[in-house]
């Protein structure tokens, strides 16, 4: 069944409005959740590497430092044990995918990321041009996703942005503290509603990091001669990389199979060693960024930059 993404978007929009102030100074409008559903703390899933690209996973609550605006809070709640992870899986059909070389690179791509899996995590596949079409449900990886996959075609316009908050909506309501919306595509769209500005807050209102790897025919692979260097740039560092950073995620360009392995390495070992930090908020309501960092100054932590505190409630 085909579902039109802009009603439920729309919907999403009203519970988390964003301001083109915060979006343009790189700053994620809305917090995480809370953790146990208490609207007394905030949550933030933060991960670490050092100064080489190395996931840095042995920390202790002793090790960070959080910042509130120019408050330190105390961490209440801190969980580094591995649990499974939910992905939500978003392959890009849109008309731009009609060369059978780029389809058949997304398939590489995700099959990459189910070699990744196990059979504890769950992964969810989704198709879109200017509609969301649900492939498969939530099931135990690796499921059907690759013979999905190989059934759909290319048709129609590229709402991008409109897909990436609507399927990180339906990951939300699967729960569980480690999931992502994860992106294949060729990083077009002609056709969305929502702006990445918009997208990347209605995905952190929601704790949702966006990971987006932009998929290269291998044909353009084997002669790197007609890859647009400075296009493929301009989406890694613009507006669609802007995207995935601002909700905690990454962008990765699949240029090769050894790039697109590690790209699909480093984002589910990023989920199933996410540290889980967790602070008593201040109660005055507005925007609160926050700042997370670890005492060793060779450590690169990403994680949210702030939260929201609505009508003198604290923010979720």
């Amino acid at each position: 069944m085909r579902l039109v993404t802009c009603g439920l978007l729309g919907a999403l929009l009203t519970i988390a409005p964003v301001t083109k102030t915060v979006a343009a100074q790189g700053q994620d409008p809305q917090s995480r959740a809370t953790f146990k559903a208490s609207v007394s703390r905030v949550a933030v899933a933060a991960t670490v590497r050092d100064r080489r690209g190395r996931p840095v996973t042995n920390l202790t609550t002793k090790d960070f430092e959080l910042v509130d605006g120019t408050t330190t809070r105390a961490i209440v709640e801190f969980r580094t044990e591995e649990t499974p992870v939910n992905v939500a899986l978003l392959a890009d059909f849109s008309g731009s995918m009609d060369v059978a070389e780029k389809r058949a690179a997304m398939r590489e791509v995700a099959r990459h990321l189910l070699s990744w899996l196990q059979p504890t995590d769950q992964v969810g596949l989704w198709a879109f041009d200017q509609y969301l079409d649900e492939l498969q449900p939530f099931a135990p990886a690796p499921g059907e996703v690759l013979e999905k996959l190989a059934g759909v075609r290319p048709f129609g316009k590229t709402k991008l942005f409109d897909a990436i908050a609507e399927s990180g909506r339906r990951l939300a309501a699967e729960g569980g503290p480690r999931r992502a919306v994860v992106a294949l595509t060729d990083g077009a769209d002609n056709a969305s509603r929502l702006t990445p500005a918009e997208v990347s807050a209605l995905a952190s209102a929601i704790d949702v990091p966006v990971y987006i790897i932009l998929v290269i025919s291998p044909f353009d692979r084997a002669d790197k001669s007609v890859i647009d260097e400075e296009g493929l740039e301009q989406q890694l560092t613009g507006p669609v990389g802007d995207l995935a950073r601002w909700t905690g995620g990454e962008i990765f360009a699949a240029i090769g199979p050894s790039a697109t392995s590690q790209a699909a390495r480093q984002i589910i070992t990023e989920l199933r060693h996410q540290y889980l930090i967790a602070f008593e908020p201040s109660t005055e309501p507005g925007w609160h960024p926050i700042t997370l960092r670890t005492r060793d100054k060779n450590h690169v932590v990403r994680a949210r930059s702030g939260y929201m505190v609505r009508g003198g409630s604290q923010g979720k």
